[in-house]
């Protein structure tokens, strides 16, 4: 059965162009997860969260748990009358956590950008409104990047890909080949526990602290929200998928341990005048020009990241207004005849992802809140399917990439992990908790939660049935499979 066929078998039918292969599939994959825009963000937190032995093994662990088309996948894992409800939940958790990745990606970049700015001109330091300026010239430069066509984007995910994996190791070899850090020893590196959070317990610190690799490694999702667009979807978009989160996983763990191994003063690091570890190591082993350099190498890989998660999200847009979830849905599910793709849906993601980043302009702890909003949605939505297959009495359909006899057990090791991170990351991180410190991803994910359950309870229930075939006749069909030939 080819693409086109697999896809109307599922009650739809072919709109985008199915231009992305595997390596494609797996580049754009790699792009949303991109490990250099998580670490460079957060590396501070993650020295103040328990310090190197908890990012350097919390990797390990974190690596190992995620390893082990979300809405669509709930839907039909369940008996009918659940069919909706799961389905509406899965999708609006989803779109939520992307739409808070738009923000969070884009908006760690531009505060990178500002202290990047600072180095070269010296004497300037950026303000919240020039930081939300450049955010939004980096959401209209993604929003205009995904708004070139296919063949353009085509272009960019193949430089994006070999991009994503050289410009960190770059920086990593020159960090352990020509670094001049004091702490070069494996004993810093590897057992070293920091707790600069104000709490007392060591376990609770640990635990707050595995926000950077979970970060990190989110975002996989892509795969399968590109799966229309890819050839040979039902074998590309799972090995796009399973092949991001591993060259990801040692990848990143790479990148960390070069970069503790270039820290010359904890204490100066973390509360670096430039608001990045990153920037601070780079500037105390190689001084002001070369920091320049690499962090530009670095930069381009935060915005091919940016770029690629507006891509995903506008997918998951067109998909979920295909199936009239979505306020205006028959906006945001057109697909535009020449560009070939649902251009409404990228700027509704770009102006979502703009006003997500509003909020810094009043307390600075806000783009933690928006990572942590981002990575708990995520896995919430992750985590439904899951759950829908192992209680749902309707069995599963093995497609061409699966676990096997390992599946249930895989499942239930993922359902512990992903209810221990959604508890987690809606937990204050220091102490004692101010109006300034604390974790507002409590209230974000309490409000997609509240507002999505009472407009299903009083209104969707009524009216949203779910996936909803687009096929109405055998002609589409036949006429849909001659236009791929």
């Amino acid at each position: 059965m080819n693409d086109v066929n697999r896809l109307e078998s599922l009650g739809y039918k072919q709109e985008l162009t199915r231009s992305l292969t595997r390596l494609t599939n797996y580049g754009m994959t790699l792009s949303v997860v991109s490990i250099t825009s998580g670490v460079t963000s957060l590396f501070a937190y993650g020295m103040m969260t328990g310090g190197p032995i908890v990012m350097v093994w919390g990797w390990i662990l974190v690596s190992l748990f995620t390893i082990c088309g979300l809405y669509f996948w709930t839907a039909n894992l369940v008996p009918q009358q659940y069919r909706s409800m799961v389905s509406w939940f899965t999708g609006w958790f989803n779109l939520m956590g992307q739409f808070a990745a738009v923000a969070s990606v884009d908006f760690g970049l531009a505060m990178l950008i500002g202290s990047v700015i600072s180095i070269g001109v010296g004497d300037w330091s950026p303000r919240p409104w020039h930081i939300v300026l450049i955010h939004l010239i980096l959401i209209l430069s993604h929003g205009i990047g995904n708004s070139l066509g296919r063949r353009v984007l085509l272009w960019i995910t193949y430089v994006s890909t070999w991009w994503q994996l050289f410009a960190p190791v770059i920086v990593a070899i020159a960090v352990l080949a020509g670094g001049k850090g004091e702490n070069h020893t494996a004993t810093f590196v590897f057992t070293t526990f920091v707790n600069r959070t104000g709490w007392t317990s060591s376990v609770y610190v640990v635990l707050i602290g595995l926000l950077q690799a979970q970060f990190c490694l989110a975002g996989y999702d892509s795969a399968a929200h590109m799966s229309e667009e890819t050839k040979q979807a039902d074998i590309a978009g799972p090995w796009g998928m399973v092949g991001a989160l591993v060259g990801s996983s040692f990848l990143g763990w790479f990148f960390l341990v070069s970069l503790l191994t270039g820290i010359h003063n904890y204490e100066s690091t973390v509360k670096s005048a430039t608001g990045f570890a990153v920037i601070q190591i780079l500037m105390d082993n190689f001084g002001r020009t070369w920091t320049l350099i690499f962090m530009c190498t670095l930069l381009m890989a935060c915005w091919f990241c940016g770029l690629v998660t507006v891509t995903s999200n506008s997918r998951m847009i067109y998909a979920f207004s295909r199936d009239h979830a979505l306020p205006w849905s028959h906006i945001w599910q057109k697909i535009h005849p020449q560009l070939s793709c649902p251009l409404n849906g990228v700027w509704l993601s770009c102006t979502i992802g703009f006003l997500l980043g509003l909020p810094y302009l009043i307390n600075s702890t806000a783009y933690s809140a928006v990572t942590s909003l981002c990575t708990i949605c995520l896995y919430v939505a992750y985590g439904l399917p899951i759950l829908c297959k192992l209680f749902s009495p309707i069995a599963f359909p093995h497609g061409p990439f699966h676990l096997g006899r390992f599946s249930t057990y895989i499942n239930i090791i993922a359902l512990i992990w992903i209810s221990l991170i959604v508890v987690l990351f809606v937990l204050p991180t220091e102490y004692p908790v101010t109006a300034i410190n604390m974790n507002y991803a409590s209230v974000g994910f309490g409000t997609v939660l509240i507002i999505s359950s009472l407009v299903y309870i009083f209104s969707a229930r009524h009216w949203f049935k779910g996936p909803r075939t687009n096929v109405s006749s055998m002609t589409e069909l036949k006429s849909s499979t001659n236009s791929e030939i």
